[in-house]
């Protein structure tokens, strides 16, 4: 068995947020891109709550892997744990900067801001036509409070903590692609001109394209007995 596997969906942004981490850190996991409506026997059984992403980690010298199952927890824990200085991605400054972000308060609390605020008027704003209590554009202005935040925090640096990427751009970046392609036109003609350039810059980088390249989907034994039924 290999010694680390990630249990990812490609456009999932919590996923996104994992795999961004890996690919700063010197691991090196098995990547078992599945199928959210057949999910793998095997994922559940090491993570029963059955969200993406997962990662499994295979120590010989103990009985039972290590499996963390929280986006964010997997991108602190790489970077502490399988820091790689010389990534292509960031010079060194930038990197120790990074690394130094997972245990910064103004960071962590951004974070909790997009995950816990953000994202739950985001899902309500992505699907609308299933949340009818309110119009479309009610839960787009909610959504908009964070990014409005975001908007300010760019106003006077490249990135939402300093010139740099810390944690907290790339946690929360994802997320940001997503609001934007509920109403691309609408984002486009938006306001937030500080937050569409930042967007554009990650999107846009080496390091994004890395973390969306496609892979095949990967079928456990039950799954592939579903797909031969």
């Amino acid at each position: 068995m290999s010694s680390a596997i990630l249990y990812t969906f490609r456009r999932c942004p919590y996923a996104m947020r994992a795999r961004i981490g890996l690919h700063l850190s010197s691991l090196n996991p098995e990547l078992r891109e599945i199928e959210l409506r057949n999910k793998p026997a095997e994922m559940l059984k090491l993570s029963p709550k059955g969200t993406v992403p997962v990662l499994v980690l295979n120590d010989p010298q103990i009985n039972r892997p290590k499996v963390l199952d929280e986006s964010i927890d997997i991108f602190k824990y790489v970077l502490s744990h399988y820091s790689c200085a010389d990534t292509e991605y960031l010079c060194n400054s930038a990197y120790v900067s990074l690394v130094c972000s997972i245990t910064d308060k103004a960071a962590i609390d951004l974070i909790e801001l997009n995950d816990f605020q953000f994202k739950p008027w985001l899902d309500k704003y992505k699907y609308a036509d299933r949340h009818l209590e309110y119009p479309e554009e009610y839960y787009r202005i909610k959504a908009c409070e964070f990014i409005e935040i975001l908007e300010e925090k760019l106003s006077d640096k490249k990135q939402l903590l300093s010139d740099s990427p810390s944690m907290a751009d790339y946690a929360i970046f994802p997320f940001v692609r997503q609001f934007a392609h509920v109403n691309k036109l609408w984002f486009q003609q938006s306001p937030y001109k500080n937050v569409k350039q930042w967007l554009k810059i990650h999107l846009e980088s080496d390091l994004f394209k890395m973390v969306m390249k496609k892979h095949s989907l990967w079928l456990d034994d039950l799954t592939q007995q579903h797909y031969l039924k």
